[in-house]
Formats: C-alpha cells, sequence, structure tokens
C-alpha cells in the first residue's frame, strides 16, 4: 500500500470567500466606517487590537496605584474628594476597555494573568514614583493631558467597541486635565515652597510625559500597521508635537518652565523644536527595569489575590441562580 506525500487540496470555495471576506473588510475601513465584534477581521486586526486595548485597559487600572498614594494625605476634605472621585473614574475606564476587549474573545481573567506574570504591559508613565502633593497636579495637567492628545483619536478609531468607549473616557479624562490644571494653579499662587514643589514635579514628569506616547515613528514597529487599519489615526511624532505645542502655553500661563534647553517657537514650521527624551530609558522601563515596576505589579497582584474570595462567592452566586431561578423571585 502506498501513502501519498501530497499536500492536501484547499477548497476553491472557501479560498475565495476568505478572499471576498477580506475585500469587504477593507472596503469598510477605506470607508471609515466601523468594524463591530460580528464582523469577520483579519486576525492581526484582532490581535493588534488585543495588544493596544489591553494595554490602554491596564494602563488605567495601574495608574490608579501613583495618585491612591496620596488619598489619606490630600491636605483637605475638598482636595481629598476630589482625587479620590479620580481614581474611582480611572476603575471605570479599565472596566470599559476590558469590556472592549472582551468583545474580541478574550476575558479579563486572561488579560489580568498576563498583565501580573509580565506578558503584557501598561503605559510607562506609571513606573515613576509620586514623590510630592504637587505630583498630583502635574499628572491631571500633563499625564492626564498626554493620554488625551493619545486617546482623543481614537473615538474614531476602526473597531466600534474601542471607540464608543473613549467617548467617554476623553470626557473624563478632560476633566481630570483641568483639576490637575487648576491644582497646580492654586499651588503656585502659595508659597515660595509651594511653587519650589510644582516646579520640581514638572521637571521630573516632562520627559516620562513625552515617552508616553511611544518610540519614534521610525523605531515603532506596529504604527504602520495600526494606521493602515484605522486602529490609530496619528503617528507617534504627530501626538508628541501636538501635545508640546498644547503645553507651552499652558506652562507659561501656570508659570512653570520646562527642562528642555532646545525648546523654541519655530516660525518656519509653525510649531515647537524641542528636545528628544533618553530613549534607552524608555526601553529600560516598558523592559521591566523602571523605579517603581516591580512594586506596580506586586501591589496588583496582591490585590488581585485578595479579591478571589468575591470572585468565588460571585461565580457561586451565579451559578446557584442558574440552577434555582425561582429562588430569586420568591426573595423579592
Amino acid at each position: 500500500m502506498s501513502t501519498s506525500t501530497r499536500e492536501p487540496r484547499t477548497d476553491p470555495d472557501e479560498h475565495d470567500r476568505e478572499a471576498a471576506l477580506e475585500a469587504d473588510f477593507e472596503a469598510v475601513i477605506a470607508r471609515h466606517e466601523r468594524i463591530e465584534p460580528r464582523d469577520w477581521m483579519p486576525e492581526g486586526y484582532r490581535r493588534t487590537l488585543v495588544r493596544q486595548i489591553a494595554q490602554h485597559a491596564h494602563s488605567e487600572i495601574i495608574g490608579m496605584q501613583p495618585e491612591g498614594n496620596w488619598l489619606t494625605r490630600a491636605p483637605s476634605l475638598r482636595r481629598k474628594a476630589v482625587l479620590l472621585a479620580k481614581v474611582q473614574d480611572e476603575a471605570g475606564h479599565g472596566l470599559y476597555l476590558y469590556s472592549a476587549c472582551e468583545t474580541l474573545g478574550v476575558s479579563r481573567a486572561e488579560l489580568t494573568d498576563m498583565l501580573i506574570e509580565g506578558r503584557q504591559k501598561y503605559s510607562s508613565i506609571f513606573n515613576y514614583p509620586t514623590l510630592s502633593y504637587a505630583d498630583v497636579g502635574t499628572i491631571g495637567w500633563l499625564v492626564d493631558g498626554a493620554a488625551i492628545c493619545n486617546q482623543v483619536p481614537l473615538c474614531r478609531t476602526s473597531y466600534g467597541p474601542y471607540g464608543r468607549a473613549m467617548i467617554r473616557v476623553c470626557k473624563e479624562e478632560s476633566f481630570h486635565q483641568r483639576q490637575g490644571y487648576e491644582l497646580l494653579m492654586t499651588m503656585m499662587a502659595g508659597t515660595d515652597e509651594q511653587r519650589a514643589m510644582v516646579q520640581e514635579s514638572v521637571d521630573r514628569f516632562w520627559w516620562p510625559a513625552l515617552m508616553m506616547f511611544g518610540p519614534p515613528d521610525d523605531a515603532s514597529p506596529n504604527t504602520a500597521r495600526s494606521l493602515a487599519w484605522g486602529i490609530k489615526r496619528n503617528t507617534n511624532d504627530e501626538l508628541r508635537q501636538k501635545f508640546v505645542d498644547m503645553s507651552v502655553p499652558q506652562a507659561e500661563r501656570l508659570g512653570v518652565t520646562f527642562p528642555d534647553p532646545q525648546l523654541r517657537w519655530n516660525e518656519e514650521r509653525g510649531a515647537h523644536d524641542f528636545g528628544q527624551p533618553d530613549w534607552d530609558e524608555l526601553t529600560r522601563v516598558i523592559s521591566g527595569d523602571g523605579p517603581c515596576n516591580a512594586e506596580r505589579i506586586a501591589h496588583r497582584r496582591r490585590a488581585h489575590e485578595d479579591g478571589a474570595w468575591v470572585r468565588e462567592a460571585a461565580s457561586a452566586y451565579a451559578a446557584r441562580q442558574q440552577e434555582h431561578p425561582h429562588d430569586q423571585k420568591e426573595q423579592h
């Protein structure tokens, strides 16, 4: 008996169907319309979305830690209430984005496991410590300001659930940015010590804020594909330029300076020239060697483990309700 070594034949009808689906997908992207969860999509598109949305969700959750560190030390009840509301907003943003990711076939539990095991990333900015109360304002002004530059174009992203989630996120981030700026304005109207605290905070966060947009375009491996698919609408360098041009007049009004001797207005370009961050530092931080990487992940892992009993209880309750649906009616 002989055996054949030929490759199995590909069903030509299946190949034609795949080509037709891909053509339809590309046509939707070309028209700047939305891809929805039940629509056909290339596997590469799905993977890119999972990576980007998960990183965004993780950043919102990890980002609660630096400012949450100051909740018990806020100088007044008003400041404590404002900061608490902001931290709660960030938790909500993470939940919106995890939900958007789940429409792509990956569970929140899987995403959390990948985060605490180091298989997915979050924004580099949250691996820097908050050393003074002024950092609460600087994060609101610069970090959330950079986030707004990044996220407003995502309201027009090609994936429907992601774009719709970003509308509410951006509205709340805009409020956070104004809250941070108001706090810094109040401190700058205070004592010499308070003004010095603000300037020192701005000096520490300026370069990490510029790194939030990712590496330069010529060193960014994912930008071209994300632009082609309509997931992103602008390059990293375009967004970084927009952020600098937006921030300079705000800094002048505030009365602080940025630690960049190359920062100046370029009349010919109609934009600011500015220096480049330490890209080697960015590589170290996103590789896990930042000032607070280990601390942030350890805190997230501990919170996840401490909450295991809540998840188990909720699962047990849901299972019981499925088995005995009449129990719930009787309780009401």
